[in-house]
């Protein structure tokens, strides 16, 4: 005989599976110590990222994160600093994850890393509840990335062609021009959302860059995330995660987002103030292990998605210029692709200062034409070409005629420097740009003799 399941059955049995794994409401502790880092309680039996209420006697209540335990010590950071907490103030569980509410009226605001508006324009209707830390998308549940991301930047739609659903790397000392080239993206992209992350930036620059790099129409397809450096560094990890989480909300709904976060540099380095905090031994250059887990961790919930997409530019800031120090390594092999600032393109004056010949992205071959991709390597070919022989050209030791490769690098020089500049209010037309592309590539696949006589 077969026993029928009804769906009053079936909810019956989601519901006792949920209060098996709930935790139980009314769980308290007790501050012991504060420390620099980390603030210490006990009786909280409570599990890592459980989110408490901190409630000061004599002040107003603040929330707090449980990071790690010492014992039968739990370590907590809070999301507003340590300032008026003092011992036997009481630790109250509010829930035992972090979570955010989330939905299509926040578009066109300004909020903070917990999702409160913060640019006086009142409160944001919210739909959906939604967790923090989301896992990411199975790797078979990922649509194979076959449509192209436009960006309105001559460079990268030409020769570093994204896709709906890439990520990607901007690479980059301080001042090179990261911040500039992502309005410049923000203003000339095609994805019907767009989600700016600001983690970890001064005060000062935020309001700047909302008013100076994007324009009116941008600013109300934005939602913009803002965590300045000055706020405690668990308010600077969520500010990366809250984005995400957002971006993620729009992309179930069917939208191509574009997620840009500027910098997952210094959401490593919050990171890496709250696990030393939460006492893990420090490694390279002094970031410990959790790090370089919450690193595939974040950039793995971008990507395709079953109904939408979430293309994910993320800045990395470069210290020293060192290319290959810890962050900006592990970031290389995470993401589908590099785009390198150059300082010393920058110097001359030429902006967007994205080196060519280092940057890279890995779907160009599966999205571009075979045109479109023999008129780039063209294009690389001949800049690798000038370059390699620049210093000879500059001193004049190089003799016109010795080589015919050199001699042809040597006249498309100027073109190519003038297509690879531009203003950074311009956006350039995808077609426009694929025809500039091609008309140059041409050029350079010219023999010798053609292009003397085109002099």
């Amino acid at each position: 005989m077969t026993t029928l399941r009804l769906p009053q059955h079936a909810e019956l049995e989601r519901l006792v599976q949920t209060l098996d794994n709930a935790i139980p409401s009314g769980v308290e502790g007790t501050i012991w110590s504060v420390g620099r880092n980390a603030i210490e309680a006990v009786a909280l039996p409570v599990p890592v990222g459980a989110v408490c209420q901190i409630q000061r006697r004599g002040r107003a209540s603040i929330p707090a994160e449980v990071i790690g335990f010492q014992g039968a010590i739990t370590l907590l950071a809070s999301l507003d600093g340590s300032d008026g907490i003092a011992p036997g103030d009481r630790v109250v569980l509010r829930d035992s994850i972090a979570t955010l509410r989330v939905g299509p009226g926040m578009i066109g605001r300004v909020i903070d890393a917990s999702g409160n508006p913060i640019d006086d324009l009142g409160p944001i209707s919210t739909l959906t509840k939604v967790p923090l830390d989301a896992p990411p998308i199975t790797a078979m549940q990922r649509p194979p990335i076959d449509q192209v991301l436009t960006t309105g930047v001559r460079t990268i739609d030409t020769l570093l062609t994204l896709g709906r659903g890439q990520r990607i790397g901007i690479f980059a000392g301080s001042g090179v021009g990261k911040s500039t080239l992502l309005g410049m993206m923000a203003r000339g992209t095609d994805a019907e959302v767009v989600v700016i992350g600001l983690v970890g930036e001064r005060g000062r620059e935020v309001q700047e860059y909302l008013q100076r790099e994007l324009d009116e129409v941008t600013r109300k397809k934005c939602v913009t995330v803002v965590a300045t450096s000055d706020q405690p560094a668990l308010r600077r990890v969520h500010a990366a995660m809250t984005s995400t989480a957002i971006a993620e909300y729009f992309r179930d709904q069917g939208q191509n987002v574009l997620l840009m976060m500027d910098s997952v540099t210094r959401f490593a380095m919050a990171q890496r103030e709250i696990g030393l905090a939460a006492g893990e031994a420090p490694t390279t250059r002094g970031y410990p292990p959790s790090v370089f887990s919450m690193l595939p961790r974040l950039v793995e919930r971008s990507g395709t998605g079953p109904r939408g997409t979430i293309t994910g530019i993320y800045t990395v800031l470069v210290e020293g210029d060192d290319n290959n120090e810890p962050i900006s390594d592990t970031l290389r092999g995470l993401l589908d692709g590099h785009f390198v600032l150059s300082r010393d393109i920058a110097h001359r004056g030429r902006y967007p200062a994205i080196d060519v010949l280092s940057s890279l992205s890995r779907l160009q071959s599966h999205l571009a034409d075979e045109k479109q991709l023999k008129s780039a390597t063209a294009l690389r070919n001949s800049i690798s070409v000038y370059r390699d022989n620049e210093d000879l050209i500059s001193i004049g030791a190089y003799q016109r005629g010795s080589s015919p490769q050199i001699d042809r690098s040597i006249a498309m020089q100027p073109q190519i420097e003038q297509f690879l500049s531009q203003p950074a209010r311009e956006i350039a037309p995808w077609n426009v740009s694929l025809a500039a592309l091609n008309q140059l590539g041409t050029q350079c696949m010219a023999p010798p003799a053609t292009q003397a006589d085109n002099k």
